[in-house]
């Protein structure tokens, strides 16, 4: 049917040798009919009334099927020869052999099935379904009702920041590997590519970041969205609450209980004193306003720093400290 086929093959006789294929799919496809021409030949199915048929049964047979119909509906309501015959953008046919994607350019040989004679040794196949489903692509076919195509579940991985890269904004490249479609239609071939993300400044973490249909492709598929999802790496100082920062900050006892002024370093390089006169609980928190990250959707304004008080207590006291402390602090 490929080496006849009319947009492939215009010489005389193609159509008919085309029609003939069509024939012995229709044939093939059915079992009353592959029986009757098991037994009897090709003039089994189209002889007089019960002259091929199983059991002696009524049984006639004519072909009177649209070449093409009779192809759709064999490969499942869907014309397999859009993907042997794709047309370029001139409208011309692609006149390369169709065979070649399945290492089958030996097919000439098909040439000698006159009608369905010589057809006879595919009798042991058992016949073929009705409906095929089988696909040259590799990586085989995702298609949903009706034939269409059907889209790839996206593929998600992390974008990986710093504070700092939040607080300042930047430029990230990530490499991908994919496989992709080649010119002939069916085979692939894998590939590398640099996806550029422009980190925002604020950005939170959770944020999704879509390269819509960059994933795989194999033909019978809409590639997969790559999607990025923004993951905070974890730093030295800071935890991050939002758009806040929150620094942990060390004071001993005495501090706590006298009053302290605590340094603390800032994202942008600085360095920041704050002071407290309260008594200090363990973890008492202190806000120090517009010291924090760029509020994404904001990054004029910026959220704050949080001074997360931690009290070390020591572990032993002497005598004297004990007398001194149960002198100087109420019950």
């Amino acid at each position: 049917a490929l080496r006849f086929h009319p947009d492939k093959n215009r010489s005389a006789g193609a159509a008919e040798r085309f029609r003939e294929a069509a024939e012995a799919y229709d044939v093939l496809s059915d079992a009353r009919k592959k029986d009757a021409y098991d037994r009897c030949g090709e003039e089994g199915p189209k002889g007089p009334t019960g002259s091929g048929a199983p059991n002696g049964s009524t049984y006639n047979y004519t072909f009177h099927g649209d070449p093409h119909a009779m192809f759709t509906e064999f490969f499942g309501g869907r014309s397999p020869f859009d993907q042997f015959f794709p047309r370029h953008e001139d409208g011309d046919m692609d006149t390369d052999d169709p065979f070649a994607a399945f290492g089958m350019q030996g097919m000439g040989g098909m040439g000698g099935m006159g009608g369905m004679q010589g057809m006879g040794g595919m009798g042991g196949t058992g016949g073929f379904p009705r409906s095929f489903k089988s696909h040259p692509h590799p990586g085989g076919m995702r298609r949903g009702r009706g034939g269409e195509k059907k889209k790839d579940p996206p593929v998600v991985q992390e974008l990986r920041v710093t504070l700092e890269e939040v607080f300042s904004g930047c430029t990230k490249k990530m490499k991908i590997s994919r496989k992709r479609l080649n010119p002939d239609g069916f085979s692939v071939r894998n590939e590398d590519k640099i996806l550029t993300i422009d980190v925002k400044r604020g950005w939170k973490e959770g944020t999704k970041i879509t390269f819509p249909r960059e994933g795989d492709e194999n033909g019978g598929n809409i590639p997969a969205d790559v999607v990025f999802v923004v993951k905070d790496k974890p730093h030295a100082v800071f935890r991050r609450d939002g758009s806040d920062v929150i620094f942990p900050a060390k004071i001993s006892l005495r501090d706590a209980l006298c009053g302290c002024t605590v340094s603390a370093p800032t994202l942008d390089g600085r360095t920041i004193t704050v002071t407290s006169r309260d008594v200090v609980r363990p973890g008492t928190r202190k806000r120090v306003t517009g010291e924090g990250l760029p509020l994404s959707k904001c990054p004029e304004k910026r959220g704050d720093m949080i001074l997360e008080f931690n009290v070390k207590f020591p572990d032993k006291l002497s005598q004297s400290s004990r007398e001194a402390l149960s002198q100087i602090l109420l019950p």
